[in-house]
């Protein structure tokens, strides 16, 4: 495991609990009382949903690489990146390493794609954008209700780098998209997109960091989430402007739907300025669906479930319509209208 990242399914004293502050809303130690022995090769199955779109493929089965694991990209290129698991009671870990070099325009599909149910999995990604490259990564995360998922990304921009991320997530026992960026500014751009969309007892954390590391780089986040039945929804976006990164201009949103009484959203924005002379905001809402818009679609003959879900497709579609490949977005829209 790199030294980049904090969790080893091989040492259970790196298991995060509760009384880790950017833990607290995903107590892992809990589910994980005793490290996880190695699982056996999953089967690769369907080629995936981002297949029609070409490129490479760096594929892990249950841990195990299929072929390289790491890829630099130069030039226009699509890599599609798999973490496959499907076997029940086992824990495994798997990590890649992308480079996009200067001037290149790379479109980084990733998907978290789980069968089978009750397994652990620790995957992680390292991701450097050197300057005047530009990175796309979508990552779509749909797995058992019974795994626990950890995704964790360290993703370095390099000043003059664009870096542009959504993050779809459906939830699982536990399951856990981190990401983490270090941005050197100096014309830099990072949006950190995502949404999730959460049933039963399903929780989704979607956790990141951004570290604003030199003057004149901007960011802008947007996420949205619905949580329904008993399904658990958590936020947690940290900017943070170092000194010397004047002239900062970094934006973060957060809003969430909650579908159900017994459904909860945890949500902690936070902006942490050691600089002057920055444009720095946040918002957080959670609420629920616009009653009197759910009673104007009955009253015209929408049937109940079906003007909640295009109530529901409304308020979420946002964030995908922020997605600027084209092909990409459409893959993501028909994701996420086949599940509503």
């Amino acid at each position: 495991m790199s030294a980049l990242f904090d969790i080893d399914l091989a040492d259970a004293s790196t298991f995060p609990s509760r009384r880790t502050e950017a833990w607290k809303y995903s107590d892992l130690k809990r589910y994980l009382r005793e490290a996880p022995q190695p699982s056996p090769t999953a089967a690769i199955g369907a080629p995936g949903p981002f297949y029609d779109l070409g490129g490479e493929a760096i594929v892990f089965a249950n841990g195990r690489a299929v072929g390289v694991t790491d890829f630099i990209a130069s030039g226009d290129q699509t890599l599609r990146l798999r973490y496959i698991s499907d076997a029940v009671g086992t824990g495994h870990s798997a990590g890649a390493r992308v480079a996009a070099r200067a001037g290149a325009r790379l479109l980084l599909l990733e998907t978290h794609e789980g069968a089978g149910s009750a397994y652990v999995a620790h995957n992680t990604l390292e991701l450097d954008v050197a300057a005047g490259a530009e990175v796309t990564r979508i990552v779509l995360v749909e797995e058992p209700e019974d795994a626990l998922s950890i995704a964790q990304a360290q993703v370095k921009v390099e000043a003059g780098g664009v870096f542009r991320q959504t993050v779809i997530a459906t939830g699982a026992r536990l399951q856990r998209v981190e990401t983490r960026v270090d941005h050197h500014a100096r014309g830099a751009h990072v949006q950190a997109d995502g949404l999730y969309l959460l049933n039963g007892a399903r929780q989704a954390d979607l956790t990141s960091v951004v570290r604003h590391l030199d003057r004149d780089g901007t960011t802008s986040q947007l996420i949205k989430g619905v949580a329904r039945d008993a399904a658990r929804g958590v936020f947690q976006g940290k900017i943070v402007v170092e000194r010397g990164a004047d002239g900062t201009d970094a934006r973060m949103g957060h809003h969430a739907l909650i579908a159900s009484e017994r459904a909860e959203i945890d949500a902690k924005p936070e902006l942490i300025i050691y600089a002057d002379d920055v444009q720095c905001a946040h918002g957080n809402t959670v609420g629920a669906l616009d009653e009197s818009a759910l009673f104007y679609m009955q009253q015209r003959g929408v049937p109940a479930d079906e003007a909640r879900a295009l109530l529901t497709q409304a308020f979420l579609i946002e964030v995908v319509d922020r997605i600027e490949h084209e092909g990409a977005r459409e893959v993501v829209r028909e994701w996420l209208t086949a599940r509503l």
